[in-house]
C-alpha cells in the first residue's frame, strides 16, 4: 500500500533536485539572451510560448523578428539552453561566411540525426564534411553528370509525368499535385544518385507492394520522426525513449531498419561490379569508385543525397505552381515566354534543352521569386564555438544556438523593399529581362558561404524543365479554396498538399 506514496514521494524528489540544479546553472550565467516584450520564466525561459505557438512557430518567430529593430532576438529555454533568432543580413555574412570557423552545426543536432543521417554531408563537420564536399563538388562540376540528370529529368517528364497530368485533364478528374512533384522529385533523385528506378509514377507502383514503395514511404517517415526529436522540449527525453524503446522512437528504429536496409543492399551490389563502376554515371558509382570507402560511409553519402533531393524541389514547384495560379498576368507572361523560346530556337522536342532551359530568364525569376516568399529549408540552426558579437550588437555566448530565418527575411522591407510580401519576378530582371542574382546572404535558399548548395544548378535544371513543360500545356486550378498553410518541418511542406484541376491549352 506505502509502494506507490513511495515511488511517488522519490520521483518529486528527483524532480525538484534536477530543476534546482537547473535553476543554479541558469543563475551562473552572467549573459542571458531576451525577447522584448515576452516574458521569461526562472529554469524554463521562454518555453511556455514556444510551446503556446508550436502550431505557428515559423509566423510567429517571424512577427518578433519583423517587430525587432535589429531584426535579431534572444531566447532562452529549459536550463542553459540559449540562443538568437536573426534575418540581419550583416549577422548572417558574418556567422556563414567572415567568422564561420566559430559557427559549426550544433553537436545536439547532429546526435539528434545521426541514426537517419549518419555522418553524412548534411549532418557533419570537420574532416567528415571536407572530403565529401570535395567529392561531390568535383562530381557535379563534371558536363558529364550534368547532361546525366537533363537526360534523367527529359526521362521522367516525357514518359510519366505528362502522360498522367494529360489523362487527368482529360478526364477531368483533380490531382494532388505536391504528391505527383514528391513522386517525380524520388524517381528522379534515385535515378541521379543510386542508379535505380522506382518508377513511383507508373501504374504499377500503384497497385504493387515493392521494396521501392516501402522504401519512399520509410524515408519520409524517417525523416519526419527525426525531426520530432527537435520539438521536444526536453532535449533529453528522446533519449530516453530510445533507450526503453517506446513511442516514436520504437517508430523510428523499424523504419532506420528499411531505409538502411534498402541501401545497403544496393551497395553491396554496386560493390561487386568492381570495374564496371567506371561506365555508371549515378553518385554512387562515383563515390564506389574510391576502394578506401566502406559500406557504412557509402550508406550516409547516398542517405544524405537522396534526402536533399527527396523534397526540396517538389516542395519548392507546389509553392510556385500556386502562387502562378493565383496570378494569371504572371502566368501569361511565362508562357508567353516559353513559345518564344521554342519558336525562335526551333524545339520540335517535349522538352527543353540545357540551352534553352538557359534562356527562360522570367521563369527563372518567377521561381527564385517562390522561393524567396516560402524557402524550401526556412530555417537554419548553427551554434556557437566562443563568445561572440554580432555586427548588430547582438551578444552571443559560447554554447548558443543561432537560427537565421530565411521566411522572415524574404519579408523584410528593409531587404525587399515596401512590396516584399508580393509575388514579383521583374525584381529579379534587369533592364534587358535577363536575370540577376543576388548576394546569397541577402537570399540564403541555396545556403551560403563554405556550405552554398552543391545541388543548386541540378535543383533549377528539375524545376524548369517541369515547369515550362507543365505550364506550356496545362491551366492549373487550385481547389478547396481557404487560407493556404504550411507544415514546419525538414521542409515547409504544403500542408494538406495542393489538389488541382487541369486544363489543356488550346494553343
Amino acid at each position: 500500500m506505502n509502494l506507490p506514496i513511495t515511488v511517488q514521494s522519490l520521483f518529486l524528489s528527483l524532480l525538484f533536485s534536477f530543476l534546482l540544479y537547473l535553476y543554479s546553472k541558469n543563475r551562473r550565467s552572467t549573459k542571458k539572451p531576451s525577447i522584448h516584450g515576452i516574458k521569461s520564466y526562472p529554469v524554463i525561459g521562454h518555453l511556455p510560448h514556444f510551446i503556446r505557438n508550436s502550431h505557428r512557430f515559423l509566423d510567429w518567430v517571424t512577427e518578433i523578428l519583423l517587430q525587432s529593430q535589429t531584426h535579431t532576438v534572444g531566447f532562452s529555454s529549459i536550463g542553459t539552453t540559449n540562443g538568437i533568432f536573426t534575418a540581419n543580413l550583416a549577422n548572417l555574412e558574418h556567422m556563414l561566411k567572415l567568422n564561420s570557423i566559430n559557427y559549426p552545426k550544433p553537436e545536439r543536432s547532429i546526435l539528434m540525426m545521426e541514426d537517419f543521417l549518419g555522418h553524412g554531408i548534411i549532418n557533419s563537420d570537420g574532416d567528415d564534411w571536407k572530403w565529401q564536399r570535395k567529392t561531390a563538388s568535383l562530381e557535379f562540376s563534371k558536363g558529364s553528370m550534368r547532361n546525366f540528370v537533363v537526360e534523367t529529368v527529359h526521362f521522367e517528364i516525357s514518359n510519366r509525368l505528362l502522360p498522367i497530368l494529360n489523362q487527368a485533364a482529360e478526364k477531368g478528374v483533380r490531382i494532388e499535385m505536391q504528391d505527383v512533384l514528391e513522386r517525380f522529385a524520388f524517381d528522379n533523385i534515385c535515378r541521379v544518385v543510386i542508379g535505380e528506378d522506382p518508377a513511383c509514377l507508373t501504374e504499377e507502383w500503384f497497385s504493387g507492394t515493392s521494396s521501392s514503395k516501402q522504401f519512399m514511404a520509410a524515408l519520409s517517415d524517417a525523416m519526419e520522426l527525426s525531426v520530432v526529436r527537435h520539438l521536444v522540449p526536453f532535449e533529453h527525453l528522446w533519449k530516453i525513449k530510445k533507450f526503453l524503446n517506446i513511442g516514436t522512437e520504437n517508430r523510428l528504429k523499424k523504419t532506420l531498419s528499411i531505409v538502411h536496409g534498402h541501401t545497403m543492399k544496393i551497395i553491396h551490389s554496386r560493390m561487386l561490379e568492381g570495374k564496371k563502376l567506371d561506365g555508371r554515371e549515378d553518385m554512387l558509382s562515383r563515390f564506389a569508385s574510391n576502394k578506401n570507402q566502406n559500406e557504412i560511409v557509402l550508406r550516409d553519402v547516398v542517405t544524405n543525397f537522396l534526402l536533399a533531393g527527396r523534397v526540396t524541389t517538389s516542395t519548392a514547384l507546389t509553392w510556385f505552381f500556386w502562387l502562378v495560379a493565383t496570378r494569371p498576368e504572371i502566368e501569361r507572361k511565362i508562357i508567353d515566354e516559353i513559345k518564344f523560346v521554342r519558336i525562335s530556337s526551333r524545339i520540335m522536342t517535349e522538352t527543353f534543352s540545357f540551352d534553352d532551359l538557359r534562356e527562360l530568364n522570367y521563369l527563372h525569376a518567377a521561381i527564385t521569386e517562390s522561393m524567396r516568399l516560402y524557402p524550401v529549408v526556412p530555417l537554419n540552426t548553427v551554434s556557437c564555438k566562443e563568445d561572440d558579437l554580432m555586427p548588430d550588437g547582438t551578444f552571443v555566448g559560447k554554447g548558443w544556438v543561432v537560427t537565421y530565418n530565411a521566411y522572415a527575411m524574404g519579408r523584410l522591407e528593409d531587404i525587399w523593399g515596401k512590396d516584399c510580401t508580393e509575388f514579383r519576378p521583374e525584381r529579379w530582371l534587369d533592364e534587358n529581362g535577363v536575370f540577376k542574382p543576388e548576394s546569397p546572404f541577402r537570399y540564403p535558399i541555396f545556403h551560403a558561404g563554405p556550405r552554398m548548395c552543391l545541388g543548386k544548378e541540378m535543383a533549377y535544371i528539375q524545376m524548369k524543365s517541369i515547369a515550362a513543360c507543365v505550364l506550356e500545356r496545362f491551366q492549373i486550378r487550385p481547389l478547396g479554396g481557404g487560407v493556404i498553410e504550411h507544415n514546419l518541418s525538414f521542409t515547409l511542406k504544403m500542408k494538406g498538399g495542393l489538389p488541382v484541376q487541369l486544363t489543356k491549352r488550346e494553343d
